[in-house]
């Protein structure tokens, strides 16, 4: 163990890997996984694990940890020239020092790319578009997230908008929906079946046959944006 915090592991070609880890009293196993979001590994212990077994756990499955640091996706700057996708569409962001405001939303044109033009110092880039996506997501969620619910006869408490890693929204047993913002750089067909997905739930509180009725009944081809979110959601993780 490096210290009580992580450990390091050696990998086939000799070279080290960090693994922090993090002990937990609800964990009754090993399990080593590694988060898309922060392009990391991590390794949580049940509460008396001896830190030699902690080693040799890792190490057993140092194979497997090192394919799957390699699929990681490279992480993508908000800097200018760099593009992302907006509700789908790729945007090129530029930085205008000279403009006013913080950020327009400029359309495709003939020969132009679709763009964000973000204002002020270079170095206040990444902040400005990153709270401007923020507010998009909040107003595009929270819109969609309303409308699905009244065509249940159902409101939401609350509508929150958060940077969550392990899943892309949550409805708690009060009503209050939750989502994550990176959702605004999914298609639209993406965020429709997330906002319908939570706002079934505000009837069913599960995943049963009735619950998967309601969602189908709110968005067409389900399957295909659950599809979409499995192979491409971890890779909303890298921008920013």
């Amino acid at each position: 163990m490096k210290d009580a915090s992580s450990l390091i592991v050696r990998g086939r070609d000799g070279a080290e890997i960090e693994v922090p880890v993090r002990i937990s009293a609800r964990a009754r196993r090993l399990s080593l996984k590694v988060d898309p979001a922060r392009g990391m590994p991590e390794l949580v212990l049940p509460r008396g694990v001896a830190p030699t077994q902690a080693e040799s756990f890792v190490a057993r499955n140092v194979v497997w940890l090192e394919e799957r640091l390699k699929r990681l996706p490279d992480s993508v700057p908000f800097a200018d020239g760099v593009t992302i996708p907006l509700l789908g569409t790729d945007h090129l962001i530029r930085h205008t020092p000279e403009r006013r405001g913080t950020v327009r939303r400029v359309e495709a044109g003939e020969t132009e790319p679709a763009r964000l033009e973000i204002s002020g110092g270079a170095d206040h880039l990444p902040r400005r578009l990153t709270d401007w996506l923020k507010r998009e997501a909040r107003r595009e969620i929270s819109e969609r997230a309303r409308f699905y619910a009244e065509q249940l006869g159902r409101r939401p408490a609350r509508i929150s908008i958060r940077d969550t890693r392990s899943r892309w929204g949550s409805c708690s047993s009060k009503g209050a929906l939750s989502f994550s913002w990176r959702l605004i750089l999914a298609p639209e067909h993406v965020l429709d079946y997330v906002c319908a997905h939570e706002a079934a739930h505000l009837i069913e509180m599960n995943h049963s046959h009735r619950f998967w009725a309601l969602v189908e009944r709110l968005v067409e081809d389900m399957d295909t944006s659950r599809a979409w979110l499995k192979r491409h959601g971890a890779a909303l993780h890298r921008y920013g």
